[in-house]
């Protein structure tokens, strides 16, 4: 199996197509990176941006450049030396445009009858026959705004299909509406009464029934001739965990690449672990991504981060457990409460207990299911997790949470002894999980919202060094192949924005002073603050990604308060609220005194956060595990959550920017950035270690930490990859503020070395000792080769 040594991300669209990617392919390859990553390009519907909502799985977007495009990039990819690894998303399709989505188009114009009624998972019983398609205004007259044209049903902009011998010239359109295999219902009853399986709350991304082998080889059939034809190398995953069986789901693919490299999109809670048997290299890295973030917060910076939270909601400290339990129960009962619906309507006819009881049952269970999901019979220990943990909020429940917990498969030696409710269940739990944790909770806690990045429990604050080198050792026995993630299209703040943002657990006083400050002169200049929690967020936000302008600080303000829903919401949001937020942000950008405070925040925390973006893209880049480089992420590059994070980017100065740099002779001031606003320390650091992992992967096939010594020890971490050592600041602000480092040292194996981000060498003595002063006078990181031996 070919194995990548690192990926670089591109977002594929209509304006960055497959020939633009093959123009990108030689930069791709001078920067360093082994092989091109690209985001979804199955055919989508017309206008995404992004790709997950497919349409037709049988050919590549003419949109994002066809299969010409495809063969264009691969074969410079593959002349380059680059493998090409794809993006696919088995889960759904994109049924928002019908006309577009011929697989759906057919299920809605025949019914059970369409030879893809198997492909979509509906309950037909539960719609009466039908697909319940909730579009619908609000207005007992709706209905009176469809009409007939060119031999199908309009209603505004949507079109649908007439089932034959259902109409005729004439008819008045909510009869021929009435006889078709589908009923258009009002958009509020969707999230009760869907019957087909959705992406999360998502009605416009139907579940697809990749279980079914005819299903899975018709979907995947494209995606089988990139294999034989020799146009992609390795695949991502997107979303595994809501298909009905994961592990089957891998078997099947892998007859089809071949063995070829996997990784899935997988959130794995801590603790948790892939299944050892899945036909995959691993995730696509989450989970270190959030170990890297939290071995440089500082832990003592908590009490005050966690006061300055309480005070901000009235004096009532937030509890984690209990607040990740509020918002999934919620979304139980609100956001999803059409899949619950559905798992009672699967339970065995002789269930001992009522409709309204099981629901309960199941909400309470899965509201308290500590990991997305089980793949039963492995799991089972969360299974039996959640039912206890149910039982002891829910006392009431007793008898029903045994009783389902019989039939959700507790105990259950072998899948093929699942109940279907059972089944379904694996695939809803991650449902809950995600909407209610990462598109929920995450925006109501804003201690340090850093750390409220996907696959991460901002319960836990920090890690010591030991811990993270425990996890890291661990990734290199058990998965090197996996994928290390920094930022990606899904991440909620850029890795730049998350290492400024982590300052503050260094400089909680100034902090907290900072919003004081803020929030109290907006109340005297007559702004409404409602809502402390929402203020730290959104401010962190600005600070974090400063300098931004107005308009993304208030499309990101407005999106965070409406997943949060404490104020506001998606639906029927609190206008005077938004107004109100609006309002404060461009007090921000506007008023000059606050304008001042901000930016004397953000000179306070711009240098130390350099100094953490730094560290944080050195520990990825060399890690155990195959780093990926997310488009444009070579510089700073301050975004926010989607659609934030897919800007387009400037190649032409990142390629200027390298090209300058591979110029200078090495030693001079052109060779060595200095660490600032134009992003050419990351750009040097970015491409001097993935060279160095490409060019030299027998520098990278061990993981021994380093040791450090001296009064500030606790300032640097460093590892040695079997040839290759890395050594990264720790508290910058902190460590200046104490003076830097003087005669603290690292232990490195005996021999010499050479720093590939300066060219300078040094010599570790039968003592093995080099001073941190030394090693890091010029960058707060530093990527050791050993030159001897």
């Amino acid at each position: 199996m070919l194995t990548p040594t690192s990926t670089y991300r591109l977002q594929i669209t209509s304006q960055q197509d497959l020939h633009r990617a093959a123009e990108l392919v030689l930069y791709i390859r001078r920067l360093g990176a082994d092989w091109v990553y690209l985001s979804p390009i199955l055919r989508a519907t017309s206008g995404s941006d992004h790709g997950y909502d497919v349409v037709d799985p049988t050919e590549v977007d003419p949109e994002r450049g066809g299969s010409e495009g495809l063969r264009a990039l691969s074969e410079a990819a593959h002349a380059a030396g680059l493998g090409v690894v794809v993006d696919i998303v088995p889960n759904h399709q994109g049924v928002a445009e019908p006309q577009q989505n011929p697989w759906w188009w057919s299920l809605l114009a025949e019914g059970r009858e369409s030879r893809y009624a198997d492909a979509f998972d509906v309950d037909w019983e539960a719609g009466h026959g039908k697909v319940l398609i909730p579009v619908l205004g609000d207005g007992d007259e709706d209905l009176s705004a469809l009409t007939l044209q060119d031999g199908t049903l309009r209603y505004y902009d949507s079109v649908y299909p007439l089932a034959e011998g259902t109409w005729s010239e004439g008819d008045n359109p909510a009869e021929v509406h009435s006889r078709q295999h589908y009923e258009l219902v009002n958009w509020r009853r969707g999230d009760s009464e869907l019957n087909y399986r959705r992406f999360f709350t998502v009605a416009t991304l139907a579940g697809v029934r990749v279980e079914d082998r005819a299903v899975f080889d018709e979907s995947h059939a494209e995606v089988s001739r990139w294999f034989r034809k020799g146009l992609v190398d390795g695949l991502r995953i997107d979303h595994p965990d809501g298909v009905r069986d994961p592990r089957g789901y891998l078997e099947m693919l892998a007859g089809v690449t071949d063995g070829a490299w996997t990784v899935v999109e997988k959130i794995l809670e801590p603790g948790e672990y892939l299944p050892e048997d899945w036909r995959t290299a691993g995730t696509t890295g989450y989970d270190s991504l959030g170990w890297i973030d939290r071995v440089l917060t500082d832990a003592r910076g908590h009490y005050e981060l966690a006061s300055l939270d309480t005070k901000l909601r009235g004096g009532t400290p937030v509890r984690w457990d209990e607040l990740i339990h509020e918002t999934k129960r919620r979304m139980a009962d609100e956001g999803l409460s059409a899949e619950i619906h559905r798992l009672v309507r699967e339970l065995p006819g002789d269930f001992p207990h009522g409709a309204e009881a099981s629901y309960d049952g199941l909400a309470e269970i899965a509201a308290n299911f500590p990991v997305y999901r089980t793949y039963l019979p492995e799991g089972a220990e969360h299974l039996r997790v959640a039912v206890a943990a149910a039982r002891e909020r829910r006392a009431d429940l007793d008898v029903v949470l045994t009783d389902l917990a019989r039939v959700l498969g507790q105990g259950a030696t072998r899948q093929e002894d699942l109940a279907e409710v059972a089944r379904r269940f694996q695939q809803t739990s991650g449902m809950i999980m995600a909407k209610g944790v990462e598109d929920t909770a995450f925006y109501r806690w804003t201690k340090l919202t850093s750390l409220t990045e996907v696959g991460g429990d901002p319960s836990i604050f920090s890690l010591t060094p030991e811990q993270f080198h425990e996890e890291a050792a661990k990734r290199q026995r058990e998965c090197p192949a996996t994928m290390n993630a920094l930022t990606t299209h899904d991440t909620k703040r850029s890795a730049a924005v998350r290492a400024r943002i982590t300052v503050l657990s260094e400089l909680p006083r100034v902090w907290s002073e900072t919003v004081s400050t803020l929030v109290g002169r907006a109340k005297d200049a007559g702004i409404s603050l409602s809502d402390g929690p929402a203020v730290n967020l959104v401010l962190q936000a600005v600070v974090g990604a400063w300098p931004l302008e107005r308009d993304r600080a208030v499309d990101y303000a407005m999106k965070a308060v409406r997943e949060a829903s404490v104020s506001t919401a998606w639906v029927d949001g609190d206008e005077n609220f938004e107004r109100e937020l609006t309002r404060f942000i461009d007090f921000l950008f506007t008023n000059p005194r606050a304008r001042g405070v901000v930016e004397g925040c953000v000179a306070r925390v711009s240098g130390p956060g350099w100094a953490n973006a730094l560290a944080a893209t050195a520990l990825q880049l060399t890690l155990p595990g195959v780093p990926d480089i997310y488009q444009g992420q070579e510089l700073w590059e301050p975004s926010l959550v989607d659609p934030d994070n897919r800007r387009s980017v400037d190649f032409t100065a990142r390629e200027a920017m390298l090209t300058e740099l591979d110029a200078a002779a090495p030693g001079s001031a052109a060779a060595t950035p200095a660490v600032d606003e134009t992003g050419a320390a990351r750009m040097l650091l970015t491409s001097r270690a993935l060279r160095l992992r490409r060019d030299h992967p027998e520098l990278f096939t061990d993981y021994t930490p380093l040791e450090t010594t001296g009064a500030l020890a606790e300032h640097a971490l460093g590892f040695d990859r079997g040839g290759a050592a890395t050594v990264v600041t720790r508290f910058p602000a902190t460590l200046a503020a104490e003076g830097g480092f003087t005669d603290e040292t690292v232990a490195l194996a005996p021999g010499l070395w050479q720093d590939v981000l300066t060219h300078r060498e040094f010599t570790a003595a039968q003592d093995a000792r080099v001073t941190l002063a030394e090693l890091l006078d010029t960058y707060p990181v530093a990527i050791l080769r050993r030159k001897d031996g």
